[in-house]
C-alpha cells in the first residue's frame, strides 16, 4: 500500500530532473533538484542499502540550493561499480570520481548520511576537493563499539548467513518483510502514528532495491570496516555534523569526540530522534544546514 509522503507538496514545488553517468563502470543515476542558478550546489551520499529518495524530506525544506542525488552504486537504479570493489575506499573513489565527472570538484559541497557520512570522509582525505562537509547522523564510531552491540552481532552474523546461503535464498533473507520492519520500528522514534507508518512504507519499499545478493553484503561489510573518526582528524574545511541525542548507531559521546578530532567542525545534536533524522525531523536538520551555509563565503 503506498502512503503519501508528509513532504510531498513541497518536494513537488521543487524542479527535479533525472540524469545518468558511468562512472568506475558502474551506471550511477541521479536526480537535480532546485535551479542550475542556485547559490550552492550539494552532493548526497546517502546511506546504506538506501537510495536518493531517502534524502527527499531535507532537499522539500530547501528549495533554494541545488542537491545532486545519486543512488550508491549497486542500490537504487545504480548499477555496481566493476573498476573498484564495493568497500569504503571504493566508495570514495566513486564519489570523488562522479563529482568529476559532473564538473563540480571544488565547488560542490558534499552531504552525507549514514554510511555516507563514511564515504565523504574517505573521500576527502583522499582529495575531494570540496569547499565544506555536511554530515548527518554521521557514524563517529563503529557500531560494534556502539549503545547496541549485541544487536550489531547479531546483524553481522544475519549478513554472513546471507552470504553463505545459496543466491536466492541468501536474497530471499535479506528481503524478509519481518527483518525489514523489525529494522524499521527498531530505529524509529517518533511517536507520530502517521509518520511512523510512512517510515515502515519508505524502508519497505525501498530498503531491498540492490542489484544483488554480493552487492549489499559487501556494503554492510564496509559500513561496519570503520567509522569516520579514522578520517577526522585530516578532514579541514568548514564541517557541519548534525547527530541525534537517541541514535542507536553512535552514542552522544562519540560525537562530541568526533567534533573535538576535527579543526573546523560544529556539533548540533537534535533531541528526541534517532538514527532517522532525514525522516523524522527534516525540517530540524534542514534549520542546521541553512545555519552553516549562511557562516560560509558566498560561491
Amino acid at each position: 500500500m503506498s502512503i503519501e509522503s508528509p513532504f510531498a507538496s513541497l518536494l513537488a514545488a521543487i524542479p527535479v530532473e533525472k540524469d545518468e553517468v558511468t562512472v568506475l563502470g558502474s551506471t550511477t543515476r541521479f536526480w537535480t533538484y532546485g535551479a542550475a542558478d542556485s547559490p550552492f550546489t550539494i552532493v548526497i551520499a546517502h546511506g546504506y542499502r538506501g537510495e536518493h529518495h531517502g534524502i527527499e524530506p531535507i532537499i522539500a525544506q530547501l528549495p533554494g540550493i541545488r542537491f545532486i542525488s545519486p543512488d550508491l552504486p549497486g542500490f537504487g537504479e545504480s548499477t555496481p561499480l566493476t573498476d573498484v570493489p564495493h568497500s569504503v575506499a571504493g566508495y570514495a573513489a566513486w564519489l570523488t570520481a562522479f563529482v568529476d565527472a559532473l564538473g563540480l570538484a571544488g565547488r560542490a559541497i558534499i552531504l552525507g548520511h549514514s554510511f555516507g557520512t563514511i564515504v565523504a570522509a574517505n573521500a576527502l582525505v583522499d582529495g575531494l576537493a570540496t569547499p565544506a562537509l555536511i554530515m548527518v547522523n554521521p557514524i563517529a564510531t563503529s557500531g560494534l563499539r556502539g549503545p547496541r552491540q549485541l544487536a550489531t552481532k547479531v546483524t553481522v552474523a544475519y549478513y554472513e548467513l546471507a552470504s553463505k546461503l545459496p543466491e536466492k535464498l541468501g536474497h530471499r533473507l535479506l528481503n524478509s518483510w519481518f527483518v525489514v520492519q523489525f529494522m524499521s520500528s527498531s530505529m524509529t522514534k517518533t511517536r507520530t502514528r502517521s509518520l511512523r507508518r510512512w517510515i515502515h512504507n519508505e524502508h519497505h519499499t525501498y530498503f531491498s532495491r540492490y542489484a544483488n545478493r554480493d552487492v549489499v553484503v559487501e556494503g554492510f561489510r564496509a559500513s561496519i570496516s570503520t567509522d569516520v573518526s579514522a578520517f577526522a582528524a585530516r578532514i579541514t574545511v568548514p564541517t557541519l555534523l548534525v547527530a541525534a541525542a537517541r541514535d542507536d548507531i553512535t552514542p552522544v559521546a562519540a560525537q562530541f569526540e568526533l567534533e573535538r578530532m576535527m579543526s573546523n567542525a560544529t556539533l548540533r545534536v537534535l533531541a528526541d530522534v534517532g538514527h532517522l533524522i532525514h525522516y523524522e525531523v527534516p525540517a530540524l536538520a534542514a534549520e542546521a544546514i541553512t545555519s552553516f551555509l549562511d557562516d560560509l563565503p558566498q560561491p
